[in-house]
């Protein structure tokens, strides 16, 4: 088994990754705001995936084993907090909402001259305090431990379009709908549907951030129609998804 790497310091710096490139595992002595201000960033540590378009950044508290994959070209921003410093009080990783004030703040504070003069130190503060407001909105697919339910999501993954019920899809791993029921609840944490629907929008983000047109993702992704996926992608990101590719092309 490889052991992770073990970089004491969490850096603070901005840097571009080309589509599909990764940071392998690793982890930090400090804290870290991980953030995509183009493309589709996801972080995968052991209790599951967290996926962030640039509406989005990923809190990752010091000692997590994660990495990194960009989906689409990327422009990654990393900024690196003490451990003596948890603004959001968090000691497990969790995706927050980027506006438009915190996104300047971050772009800005991982640009500037790694200087400490009285200007960054006070964008710092600024940083800090938007992120203690900043409300949780997730994209998370927790990491299943029972073997049925292992190859379950593994069938789904695959092939996100898969719209078999889960007695269907139980019967291709040996295990009961009341069974499988039960393990999304204490496994995974949400239901059955509830996982479905997020998987589906963690592919769609990663189609779109590829270029792939609005129709295409909804199809490939199962979902009936483009308007429902319209509608699922709008209620949980707050735009269209041809919306937030143009908002991706135009950064």
């Amino acid at each position: 088994m490889t052991i992770p790497r073990h970089t004491p310091r969490a850096p603070t710096r901005a840097q571009p990754m080309p589509a599909g490139a990764h940071i392998d595992a690793h982890r930090h002595d400090d804290h870290q705001i991980v953030y995509a201000g183009r493309g589709v960033l996801s972080v995968t540590t052991g209790a599951g995936t967290w996926v962030a378009p640039a509406t989005r950044a990923i809190w990752i508290p010091a000692g997590t084993v994660h990495r990194h994959l960009a989906h689409g070209e990327l422009d990654l921003h990393l900024v690196g907090l003490p451990v003596t410093e948890n603004p959001l009080r968090l000691d497990a990783p969790a995706v927050l909402a980027v506006g438009p004030l915190l996104r300047e703040l971050i772009l800005a504070y991982t640009r500037e001259p790694r200087d400490d003069g009285p200007e960054r130190r006070r964008l710092r503060a600024v940083l800090l305090d938007q992120l203690r407001i900043s409300p949780q909105q997730p994209i998370h697919l927790p990491a299943p431990t029972d073997s049925r339910l292992v190859a379950v999501c593994a069938m789904l993954h695959r092939d996100p379009s898969d719209d078999r019920t889960l007695a269907a899809l139980g019967a291709e791993v040996g295990a009961s709908e009341r069974t499988l029921t039960r393990l999304f609840g204490s496994d995974l944490g949400m239901t059955f549907p509830q996982w479905r629907t997020q998987l589906r929008l963690y592919h769609a983000l990663r189609l779109l951030a590829e270029d792939v047109a609005v129709t295409v993702v909804a199809h490939r992704c199962g979902w009936s129609s483009t308007s429902a996926f319209i509608s699922v992608f709008r209620g949980t990101f707050g735009h269209t998804p041809g919306a937030y590719r143009a908002g991706t092309r135009a950064r």
